[in-house]
């Protein structure tokens, strides 16, 4: 009966002692080991491990995973004078464990500390560009700059910022109605001038058009009074022939138009009768 009571208190005691200096280190996390406050070894791989019994040594553990930042809207002045409600985030660990225990010790003060590196670098990089950049046309390159500058001033904290990037970005209440209106009337503007871009367009196509549609009814006015013209030539030289070879018919014919042009039921025509219009109407 001693005997079972002395291997369970053994075993007790050895379980216990165990507890003392042997401890685990999983996936996610590094430790630090100190004796008496001083660092003396940090541990980043998995595993079992011992140490001397508290108070001697103790550990200190810290996330090996990438944790979030994410901050609070804050104002911020662009280049141009305006100011931005600037929501932005970042992606961070712990690079360094002792470098971070000896400088900031628990992750809400490495929190506090990427606040202010990340706020002074959005503030310096944003005052030198404009709205209109941070906005749209170049927002992926200036946060690029941003987390290369924050990752090199988080580094003396055994922290490594991964990226930093813009969640939100508004304008103050009090300046989206200035801004809307600015950006209506840049909207007009351009609206303006692309209509006399193309009212300017117009002009020119029509009087261009004008311009080849006189040219072309003058060639043709040309061609019909070339045309006109030989034909009146052409019948002139066939009348011409035929009072040649037949002038009594000729003179004949062409009486006889002129009776069927002047004359009609309702013609009056008073002439002596001796005239030559009258001597084809005289008896033989």
């Amino acid at each position: 009966m001693r005997t079972a009571i002395g291997i369970v208190a053994a075993i007790v005691l050895s379980i216990f002692a165990a507890n003392l200096v042997l401890f685990t280190v999983n996936e996610v996390e590094q430790v630090v080991i100190t004796q008496f406050g001083d660092p003396k070894v940090v541990i980043t791989e998995p595993g079992l491990y011992y140490k001397l019994p508290d108070p001697i040594q103790k550990i200190t553990v810290f996330d090996k995973r990438l944790l979030d930042y994410d901050s609070d809207a804050d104002p911020i002045y662009t280049k141009d004078k305006k100011i931005l409600l600037l929501d932005n985030y970042a992606r961070w660990r712990i690079a360094d464990a002792l470098l971070f225990m000896q400088a900031l010790r628990t992750e809400d003060e490495a929190l506090a500390r990427l606040d202010d590196i990340i706020f002074s670098e959005l503030r310096k990089e944003l005052g030198q560009h404009e709205l209109s950049e941070v906005i749209a046309t170049n927002r992926d390159a200036i946060m690029d700059t941003v987390a290369m500058r924050a990752a090199d001033a988080a580094r003396v904290y055994g922290l490594e910022i991964i990226d930093v990037r813009v969640k939100r970005a508004d304008l103050p209440p009090e300046n989206e109605a200035a801004v809307y209106n600015r950006m209506r009337a840049e909207r007009a503007r351009e609206a303006k001038a692309y209509r006399s871009e193309g009212e300017e367009q117009a002009l020119k196509i029509r009087a261009e058009t004008d311009l080849e549609s006189t040219s072309i009814r003058a060639r043709a006015y040309e061609e019909a009074q070339g045309t006109r013209g030989k034909g009146d030539a052409e019948a002139l030289g066939i009348y011409a022939a035929a009072y040649r070879n037949a002038a009594d018919f000729y003179e004949f014919t062409r009486t006889l138009e002129a009776y069927e042009t002047s004359l009609d039921e309702k013609t009056i025509l008073v002439q002596p009768a001796d005239t030559d219009f009258f001597r084809f109407l005289k008896g033989r």
